[in-house]
């Protein structure tokens, strides 16, 4: 796919400065709803935190790998797969139901759905482990439906919120609601609450579940169960855990979605630059009206600039005088995610079991906390399923370390120092050892072809990343994401550092609700209508 690299344009109605997910899912609905725009990326390649790249023909994901809702049709619960409807876009993916979990109690492969599960509880943690998670499933499934009952295509940052969501879906809402009878409907006020609450609620203390509850809660937002908001944990049970689900794997790996989203983006007229870096946000009688390149250019933008930079990254983009005093401070004042290890490998297959699932966790220590450093270690091995990712009898994987990195054991280093690289050796061992732990014994790292180690100081240097964090470490009922729109007019936020948070569906969401906000309630009910209307004839089609 053709891409530009550094701007052409002068001017836009819309500059959106990052091609991660969520720029991209806000600049292609913008596209879509005939709005000039375009995205300037920082980068040699767009995608952000999900960006591909190649090396010796391994083909490796930079970030996300567990997905799942692509193959949703419509105004359906997954944002990213509303946002690729409403670009006329699909993925084809490797369905698949299960993943290998190492944990101090064993090691099983646990599958996706309401049954399955069971099964390994019962061997691994007891039957009181398997009542209490029967007790959570018949609590939280039947609240799933209010948690996907409102398209979130539907939603946008101002008023005309009531018309665009509320008044379209009342009668779903309510029918919804009527269904659910009295005792969910009263436990869906909770959407809002630490997940925490739902789960003391029901009298869980099995410590495998609340341990296993704690690293779901994690691995989707960064933060324990007494942290994330009841609303995505339903949301992901929903995915996980009801009847006929199952998780999808894009063929191509990452790269081919944020592919899908940059063709959506070019088909409606969007324009995509890369290397093309963001000097600064100009600002003009308080307003922001455009861009500053590092190469000298200004791009101006008509009607706004939207920033999927990290909120820490954006204001570095600010000049200071432009920006409130409390803007700031809540902005500085926000607690980060930590950083990561990466480790990217490709190797032979041919002593690699055969039936080698893609997705392998390893939990050292429950003891310690599933946010402990150097504790959890998820692993990648996508080119099981996308074989197109590694040569032919090769194997490509990723390993990481998931926002548990300290950034203070590495700020300030030289990436040249002897002291880094030793340092680089010691804390990715935990990732090698996991990895040689999944694998088996016909795994040896001497032979790999190739061997990439990431540290904190790589997340912040490619991603742009403030310390190379993985977003805000924001806990629910204690503090709240700032939202879209900032104290400065025309200017405007997507990404992890926004509402509705951290994550593929979160930042697709985040993108949407911005696209959506940008133009008037008539043109997003028209896209509404539009998406279903298509949505409905690809379903009567297949």
């Amino acid at each position: 796919m053709e891409i530009q690299e550094v701007a052409r344009k002068a001017e836009a109605d819309i500059v959106v400065i990052g091609s991660g997910l969520g720029g991209l899912c806000c600049a292609g609905l913008l596209a879509r709803y005939g709005k000039d725009v375009i995205v300037l990326e920082s980068h040699d390649l767009p995608g952000g935190a999900a960006h591909s790249f190649e090396i010796k023909d391994y083909k490796f994901d930079s970030g996300p790998s567990l997905f799942s809702g692509f193959q949703s049709r419509g105004l359906q619960a997954n944002p990213l797969a509303q946002v690729l409807d409403a670009l006329g876009e699909s993925i084809p993916c490797a369905k698949y139901d299960s993943w290998m979990v190492h944990v101090p109690e064993g090691e099983f492969l646990s599958r996706i759905g309401p049954t399955e599960f069971f099964k390994d509880l019962e061997t691994y943690a007891g039957p009181d482990a398997v009542l209490e998670w029967r007790k959570l499933l018949d609590a939280i499934l039947p609240l799933s439906a209010a948690a996907m009952a409102l398209p979130p295509l539907s939603i946008r940052g101002d008023l005309g919120v009531l018309s665009t969501a509320g008044a379209r879906y009342a009668l779903s809402l309510l029918k919804t609601f009527a269904q659910m009878g009295p005792k969910n409907a009263l436990g869906a006020t909770k959407f809002l609450r630490p997940f925490s609450e739902v789960v003391d609620s029901l009298g869980l203390r099995d410590p495998f579940i609340r341990n296993w509850i704690d690293l779901l809660s994690f691995l989707l937002a960064g933060v324990k169960s007494d942290g994330v908001l009841s609303a995505e944990m339903i949301y992901m049970f929903a995915e996980w855990y009801k009847p006929g689900c199952s998780l999808e794997y894009p063929i191509g790996g990452s790269g081919a979605v944020v592919d899908a989203l940059v063709r959506g983006l070019k088909k409606f007229g969007g324009q995509i630059y890369l290397k093309s870096h963001v000097e600064n946000i100009v600002i003009e009688n308080g307003r922001a009206v455009g861009v500053k390149l590092r190469s000298g250019q200004f791009v101006r933008a008509k009607k706004a600039v939207v920033s999927n930079a990290s909120m820490w990254d954006t204001l570095k983009l600010l000049p200071k005088e432009a920006v409130p005093k409390s803007y700031e401070e809540r902005i500085e004042n926000t607690k980060q995610c930590e950083s990561f290890m990466h480790l990217h490998l490709g190797f032979d297959a041919e002593a690699i079991p055969k039936d080698l699932g893609i997705h392998h966790i390893v939990v050292n220590d429950w003891n310690r906390g599933v946010d402990a450093d150097q504790n959890v270690v998820l692993i990648s091995v996508p080119s099981v399923l996308s074989p197109d990712l590694a040569p032919p009898g090769k194997h490509v994987l990723h390993a990481y370390t998931p926002g548990t990195e300290p950034f203070q054991l590495w700020e300030g280093l030289d990436r040249k120092s002897t002291k880094y690289k030793q340092l680089k050796a010691e804390r990715s061992e935990v990732m090698w050892k996991a990895v040689e732990r999944s694998l088996g014994p016909g795994f040896s790292r001497d032979k790999c072809e190739v061997k990439l180690v990431g540290t904190p100081l790589t997340h912040q240097r490619f991603l742009r990343r403030n310390r190379g964090t993985y977003g805000p470490a924001i806990e629910a009922g204690k503090d709240s994401f700032p939202g879209h729109p900032t104290p400065i007019p025309q200017l405007y936020c997507c990404g992890d550092s926004t509402f509705p948070g951290i994550g593929v569906p979160a930042v697709a969401a985040s993108g949407a609700i911005v696209a959506n906000s940008l133009v008037s309630v008539s043109e997003h009910a028209q896209l509404l209508e539009a998406v279903g209307e298509e949505s409905t004839l690809a379903v009567l089609g297949d």
